[in-house]
């Protein structure tokens, strides 16, 4: 295999390997700091060297072993600013070397060090400030027992030479013995000091974003434009959301926080080449008040990066999209479809879908039909993964309406994208003396529209745990969705959900969550369950039975 093949693997290793000789780099130099001189070449500089020269060296080599201990962490997070940070320190830390007493070794290390570091920049492309470095707990306790253990074998080194049968208040009298205590102190205290920065310093959550707060036409500036964006991103507009910005103000990442868990709904939206910074984001931020993050509702673009991230990945079920330029209701297969569509027509449906700006006009009419809908539906309105009725909210959509005889009978909210790759439906509602095929109807009609309108396809939604593995070898989580995917009918219509939807003839792709760890995962499912439904007594919220004989429930929800 050539160099050129070779290089994406290496690029991929790189981060963490730099980080760990980085560790080992600074461990040295605390070492280095807290141990005795070799006694002949130390002799031989001291005659030469002024003494200041000597212990500012010893000082300041122990401050940069510490450093490069906590720039590991930069460097694992793959960092643009920690990597030139590690290579100053590292040449720093090597010349030091010298001066402190000729320990021409520690210098060949560290510049080897450096050496290798130095062709893979490209291996840290986040362009964040150090001050964006989340350093964590576990980190500062990592480099507190490194510091520890240098400090003891220090105290072990010196008390087996000559100073072993000397007094404490003598020993440190000496100056070697002096010179290595000063230098652990010192990287004692300003780590010490790092510790007491993060605590204060640790970043405050993002507040909640409504519509009242300046933020929220920010959000949907970014929307209008958006180049990598889904449907579903339109949940942004809720008003129960969270956001991380990107440097540039022209992405963000919208997330829930519940408990420990801090959920992001969706890939970031915004600029591709922002991305993988806002993920960093995201989960350092989350790592930084001790939470557990999850990313929710990720598609299989977006497996690459959470590889990157180190998160272990779920299937949760999948999405359908129907293609617009290759449906048809033309042919056998869509017999039943076509019946239906044409006798909503024969029987006075008519469609038509009103501009946002002019959705208040109607908005009474909407709001009938949305509290009679619900009345016969579990669960009450939603949140966070899914669209609920608000007046405010709904506003923020063009409306698609089907009308009987010039009145009302169902409408669909629609959530399109700037780059017009697709777009779908958030809520469905409809009357109780709504034409019986009113939402074939209003399905066809939506692709025509759609069509018509220079979208590419139609996202259906998500059918939940559909397309999970049972064989043996599966994971648990995969097994056990299977099992409430094949049996669970009384909980909630799984498969006549993929039923309805397979009439359209949908590509169907996975959807995923993703957490640093697998056995978060479920807990990240249940807050993610609470935050939707507004709470456990949004969970147990039962339907009013239907006066009118419809049913409570529909494939299509």
């Amino acid at each position: 295999m050539s160099a050129p093949q070779l290089r994406p693997a290496v690029l991929a290793v790189a981060p963490t390997l730099s980080a760990i000789l980085a560790a080992c780099a600074g461990i040295l130099l605390l070492a280095s700091g807290a141990t005795p001189s070799e006694p002949t070449r130390f002799a031989i500089w001291l005659a030469v060297a002024p003494g200041p020269l000597i212990e500012v060296s010893h000082f300041v080599s122990s401050i940069l072993g510490l450093v490069l201990i906590l720039l590991a962490f930069g460097l694992r997070a793959r960092l643009d600013a920690a990597w030139w940070a590690a290579l100053f320190t590292l040449a720093g830390g090597a010349i030091l070397a010298l001066f402190k007493g000729l320990n021409w070794e520690e210098t060949v290390i560290l510049s080897a060090i450096m050496l290798a570091m130095l062709p893979f920049h490209e291996a840290f492309p986040r362009k964040a400030a150090l001050s964006r470095m989340e350093i964590t707990p576990g980190w500062l306790l990592s480099a507190a027992a490194a510091l520890i253990g240098v400090a003891l074998c220090g105290w072990w080194t010196f008390a087996h030479t000559e100073y072993a049968d000397q007094s404490v208040m003598k020993t440190i009298g000496d100056r070697e013995v002096a010179r290595a205590i000063r230098s652990s102190a010192a990287a004692a205290i300003v780590l010490m000091a790092i510790g007491v920065w993060r605590l204060i310093s640790t970043p405050a959550t993002p507040p909640v974003v409504d519509d009242t707060d300046p933020e929220f036409d920010r959000v949907r500036a970014i929307l209008a434009k958006a180049e990598n964006a889904e449907p579903p991103s339109n949940l942004a507009l809720l008003g129960d959301k969270r956001f991380l910005f990107s440097a540039s103000g022209e992405s963000f990442l919208m997330f829930g926080v519940r408990g420990r868990s801090w959920i992001a709904m969706g890939p970031p939206v915004g600029r591709d080449d922002e991305r993988m910074e806002l993920f960093w984001r995201f989960r350092e931020l989350a790592d930084a008040h001790a939470a557990r993050a999850g990313f929710y509702a990720l598609g299989p673009a977006d497996l690459p990066d959470s590889v990157d991230l180190g998160l272990a990945i779920q299937k949760t079920g999948e999405s359908a999209a129907v293609p617009l330029e290759a449906f048809s209701l033309a042919g056998r297969r869509r017999e039943v479809l076509r019946r239906n569509w044409r006798k909503a027509g024969e029987g006075g449906a008519a469609f038509e879908v009103l501009p946002a700006d002019q959705v208040h006009t109607i908005m009474p009419a909407l709001k009938a039909i949305s509290d009679a809908w619900l009345a016969h539906h579990a669960g009450g309105e939603k949140s966070f993964s899914m669209g609920g009725f608000d007046e405010r909210y709904v506003a923020e959509f063009p409306v698609a309406l089907v009308r009987v005889e010039d009145r009302i009978v169902a409408f669909a909210t629609l959530w399109t994208t700037a780059s017009k790759v697709s777009f779908s439906m958030d809520l469905m509602r409809y009357s109780d003396d709504a034409p019986k095929n009113v939402m074939d109807y209003l399905f066809v009609e939506l692709l025509g529209w759609g069509k018509e309108q220079g979208y590419q396809a139609f996202e259906f939604g998500v059918a939940p745990l559909a397309g999970l593995d049972d064989r043996p070898l599966a994971p648990i989580m995969s097994r056990v969705g299977r099992l409430l995917y094949e049996r669970g009918e009384e909980i909630y219509n799984f498969q006549g959900v993929r039923r309805y939807k397979d009439k359209y003839d949908p590509v169907w792709q996975p959807r995923y969550i993703a957490a640093p760890h697998k056995w978060a995962i479920p807990f990240l499912l249940a807050d993610i369950g609470l935050l939707s439904s507004g709470g456990v007594s949004g969970l147990t919220k039962r339907p009013r039975p239907s006066s009118a004989g419809r049913p409570s429930s529909s494939p299509a929800d």
